[in-house]
């Protein structure tokens, strides 16, 4: 099965991903995490305001299969949340790089992306 990576993001091997924009970054998981949980039923992260830590828990997603923790690509402060996914959880399964993303943070140390993979990293990790 092929599954959509975008070049431009980096990503956890935990599935979730960063996009990068100025002194900011987006959050959310990745297509194959969607597909490996099935249908999204619930979505919990922190709000806006919250410090979340690169490398630590920031959230929950719930499928139909499971429950399984979120974990920060970054440091900062959390700017925007996606609250769409709170009546529309299914969101993260059609579009996990557009209207599925969950938070937006001000970035405390933007080096915290080099820590992360890049596309063809993580291509070779879920293959």
């Amino acid at each position: 099965m092929s599954f959509e990576i975008p070049d431009e993001l980096r990503y956890m091997e935990s599935h979730e991903w960063a996009d990068r924009e100025d002194g900011t970054a987006r959050i959310g998981i990745s297509d194959f995490a969607q597909d490996e949980l099935g249908d999204i039923v619930f979505v919990e992260f922190p709000e806006e305001g919250e410090e979340i830590t690169h490398d630590e828990e920031f959230g929950v997603v719930e499928s139909i299969k499971a429950v399984s923790d979120l974990y920060s690509p970054v440091s900062g402060t959390v700017t925007a949340t996606n609250d769409a996914l709170l009546d529309a959880p299914e969101l993260v399964n059609d579009d996990p790089y557009g209207e599925g993303w969950m938070l937006e943070v001000d970035l405390d140390d933007a080096d915290d992306l080099d820590d992360l993979l890049d596309a063809d990293a993580y291509r070779n990790q879920i293959e």
